[in-house]
């Protein structure tokens, strides 16, 4: 089977923009949905709709792919299964190491969805002595001291930081040095990297956040709507001495 360091995906020499493989795999979890309940073909309404997008927008990323589907059968599902799987470079291993055995990288190990998915869990690695040789998820712990040669060793090419934000810009030094090229990076920081070094970053606080804002400005117009709505009532039946008439009468047209 191919490893990770001998193969690239075709995507960026396709000139596909970057924005459309973010999305890819969006619809590649929509069309597997499908695939397990034996849907043959899909239009791009529906997969639009699993997958979150707009119709329109689905079609201009397949066109992309070169794949337009059959004016009124839709698209293959199992076809477009491949297809994706192929550009995002999942038909084939992809050995990845986990840095950082706590809570999380202990998580990310027991994740049942990277071998499904074209990802091997080549490695964990953990900086603590007390952790070398535990099991977690089946595999035993290494020593960071063992990175590099594990690296060498399985060929691989994407590594995961789970490391506390502190030690993860060393870790992430040395993965590139010892040649990866693709980081997840779990660490609550910014990662340097060189040119040719792609870095994705997931961070759990950040995200609340964002959801905490959204969350503060429906709260926020919620109020404002239920001020504005025991107002109305109120100055309905208290007029404004502006628009009385001149004996104090309210006029039955108000003057333009």
């Amino acid at each position: 089977m191919a490893t990770g360091r001998t193969h690239r995906p075709a995507t960026r020499s396709r000139g596909i923009p970057e924005a459309t493989v973010a999305r890819l795999p969006l619809y590649l979890r929509a069309l597997t949905a499908l695939s397990e309940r034996s849907v043959p073909t899909v239009s791009s309404e529906e997969l639009a709709a699993a997958a979150g997008v707009n119709s329109a927008k689905l079609r201009k990323d397949f066109s992309y792919l070169g794949s337009y589907g059959t004016r009124g059968v839709g698209y293959d599902v199992e076809y477009l299964v491949y297809q994706i799987s192929r550009e995002l470079g999942l038909t084939q291993d992809w050995p990845v190491v986990i840095v950082g055995i706590g809570n999380l990288g202990a998580a990310l190990a027991n994740y049942g969805g990277f071998a499904s998915r074209g990802f091997r869990v080549a490695a964990l690695i953990d900086a603590d002595p007390a952790m070398a040789g535990k099991p977690v998820a089946g595999i035993p712990v290494q020593h960071t001291d063992e990175l590099e040669s594990i690296i060498q060793d399985n060929g691989v090419s994407i590594g995961v930081i789970a490391t506390p934000a502190g030690a993860a810009q060393q870790v992430c030094d040395r993965l590139v040095a010892a040649g990866v090229t693709s980081i997840l990076n779990f660490a609550p920081t910014v990662l340097t990297v060189p040119d040719g070094v792609d870095v994705r970053k997931v961070d759990l606080s950040i995200e609340l956040q964002i959801l905490a804002f959204h969350e503060q400005r429906k709260a926020g117009e919620e109020t404002t709507a239920d001020t504005t709505t025991a107002a109305a009532p109120a100055a309905a039946r208290r007029p404004s001495t502006t628009d009385q008439g001149p004996d104090g009468d309210v006029p039955a047209v108000m003057p333009a």
